[in-house]
């Protein structure tokens, strides 16, 4: 047991349990290529927006990010090249982003709609319209970081 008598001690204590809190213990904000949340459902939250907004606002591109979004509306399938699917989702922070799901890859969300949440993983690519994320699904050849959907309970991948 910790002895924690003085100030110092009772300090130390409450640096480490805000530090443990504001590590991110529930999942969270992945813009590194790092595997925060491992494809759970848990929504990313705030910093994922601002780290988005931020990219925007920098005209960054290449970036890996998670975050969650409502679909705002449901667009044509791209048909030139591989097949995507695509959707463009609003964040928390207003921020709309185009969704490019490879469907050569990996499997369409089936039955999605306008209003729904979806969860992402992939790379954002900066546009004036507030940008694009791809690479939402495993690279068959293993040298890009793999990307996914979570929507309705279920990881397109």
């Amino acid at each position: 047991m910790m002895d924690v008598r003085g100030p110092r001690s009772l300090l130390a204590v409450a640096c480490f349990g805000l530090a443990a809190l504001a590590g991110g213990c529930a999942g969270g904000t992945a813009v590194d290529g790092s595997a925060s949340g491992a494809g759970s459902a848990t929504a990313p939250g705030r910093e994922a927006d601002a780290d988005l907004g931020r990219a925007y606002e920098e005209h960054d591109s290449s970036l890996q990010v998670e975050d969650e979004g409502t679909v705002l509306r449901i667009l044509r399938d791209d048909s030139e090249g591989d097949r995507h699917q695509r959707f463009i989702v609003r964040l928390a922070s207003g921020q709309t982003l185009l969704v490019a799901h490879n469907i050569a890859l990996a499997p369409r969300i089936p039955d999605l709609r306008e209003g729904d949440a979806v969860t992402f993983k992939g790379e954002y690519e900066w546009s004036e319209q507030g940008g694009t994320i791809h690479w939402t699904h495993r690279d068959p050849g293993g040298e890009h970081a793999a990307g996914w959907l979570w929507h309705d309970g279920q990881r397109f991948e």
